[in-house]
């Protein structure tokens, strides 16, 4: 049993994370979606970048990339990935760690077609953590794929979604004098129900 209640109460930890997303959505200036994902090489030497969390699902969440940029080639390689969200002006994180397959069906079609349309060739045109030798290299094949694809793209083949479905999920909030309040959630397996416990600050 743990004292869960106030923000970290209920049975269902994305249901939390969602609310505490939604609450971010109305006081973060910039970026409420952005998390710190965590991804490690085949030497096993660890990456970490900034991305976008497009949706959390009823079990699992949700973001976009190019299939050969590099955290997405290692997260190919693992199945693995983690995550922190933190949200400065609620005080508060989300940590999360679990295993990762691929969104390249209807759903990706779908938010593909929702971004901009500069956004959308902006992804046929960028050979994703490869070389560049200038950015009037990148602009020039941005106009060739305009020219080429019009207006209307389709998503390409080697852009779409991960789906990281957590083993570990931890909920953080400030607390005076350093004493913050900390739950993790963890089950061994996406099939066993979830262990809450509180943790030491």
């Amino acid at each position: 049993m743990t004292d869960r209640s106030g923000i970290f109460a209920g049975d269902d930890p994305f249901v939390i994370a969602q609310s505490w997303l939604d609450e971010a959505r109305t006081q973060e200036i910039n970026d409420p979606d952005a998390m710190a994902l965590a991804t490690v090489d085949a030497n096993g030497l660890p990456n970490v970048r900034m991305v976008l969390l497009k949706k959390i699902e009823a079990a699992a969440f949700v973001f976009y990339t190019n299939y050969e940029s590099a955290k997405a080639r290692e997260i190919t390689d693992t199945g693995k990935a983690a995550f922190v969200m933190h949200w400065k002006s609620l005080r508060r994180q989300v940590r999360v760690r679990g295993l990762v397959t691929r969104e390249e069906g209807p759903q990706a079609d779908a938010y593909y077609r929702s971004r901009s349309l500069k956004s959308r060739l902006g992804a046929w045109a960028s050979q994703q953590s490869r070389p560049l030798d200038s950015r009037a290299t990148l602009m020039a094949e941005v106009a060739k794929v305009t020219a080429r694809k019009g207006t209307n793209p389709d998503r390409p083949p080697f852009w779409g979604g991960f789906r990281i479905t957590p083993l570990e999920i931890e909920f953080w909030a400030d607390g005076a004098f350093r004493l913050h309040d900390r739950f993790r959630w963890h089950r061994n397996d996406v099939s066993d129900a979830w262990q809450v416990v509180r943790l030491n600050p």
